[in-house]
């Protein structure tokens, strides 16, 4: 017989597979937590919007369609994309195509956020595992059966309604950073006191 002693080894809990679990499960006590920002495209350079039905990433920084209020569904990183001016959720059908609906109850409106070693931000869609929100160079949704997580189409930046950081690459950023040229200067060479021997 196996003895109980307080000596007995028993199983490390799996951790991982318990953040998996918590966090895939929606939280209906806890208060919503709500955050408005905007999505910046690393392909297209522009911003995504929520026009209606149609989803694109063709809006410039503080355009009204591209203010999005961003929910959280989960102890996780789970959450529900609304467009605010047209107040669609962002959504993905079975067929991999991003639309927007008027209610964003379902799991294909649901999207992980995973902020990558790059700093970008992916979203992957909760119903649709490694299907992921991407855009085009021209700012039109691809086709989320061929997104990954490490294509550039499906990388974003957060920025906050009408971008009050500016980017480092932004022009008038860059004017802070210039070096002032001036012409170099001599150094002096310092005479060194003799000193007095005892």
């Amino acid at each position: 017989m196996k003895g109980t002693g307080k000596g007995e080894n028993h199983p490390s809990p799996n951790f991982n597979q318990y953040v998996r679990d918590q966090g895939a499960m929606t939280d209906q006590l806890s208060r919503r937590q709500i955050r408005e920002y905007q999505l910046y495209s690393r392909t297209s350079g522009k911003h995504v919007q929520v026009t209606g039905r149609r989803i694109s990433a063709t809006a410039e920084d503080g355009n009204k369609f591209a203010k999005l209020i961003v929910e959280t569904d989960t102890f996780g990183s789970r959450v529900r994309i609304k467009g605010a001016e047209s107040e669609k959720y962002i959504c993905m059908n079975k067929r991999g195509k991003l639309i927007g609906k008027p209610s964003g109850k379902s799991k294909d409106c649901v999207f992980t956020e995973i902020v990558l070693e790059n700093n970008y931000t992916a979203f992957q869609n909760a119903r649709h595992e490694g299907w992921f929100m991407a855009f085009t160079r021209q700012g039109r949704p691809r086709q989320a059966s061929r997104s990954r997580q490490n294509q550039r189409e499906a990388h974003f930046i957060k920025r906050l309604y009408q971008g009050q950081l500016p980017f480092p690459n932004h022009a008038e950023r860059q004017k802070q950073f210039e070096f002032v040229g001036s012409a170099p200067t001599r150094r002096t060479k310092r005479t060194r006191r003799p000193q007095s021997q005892t």
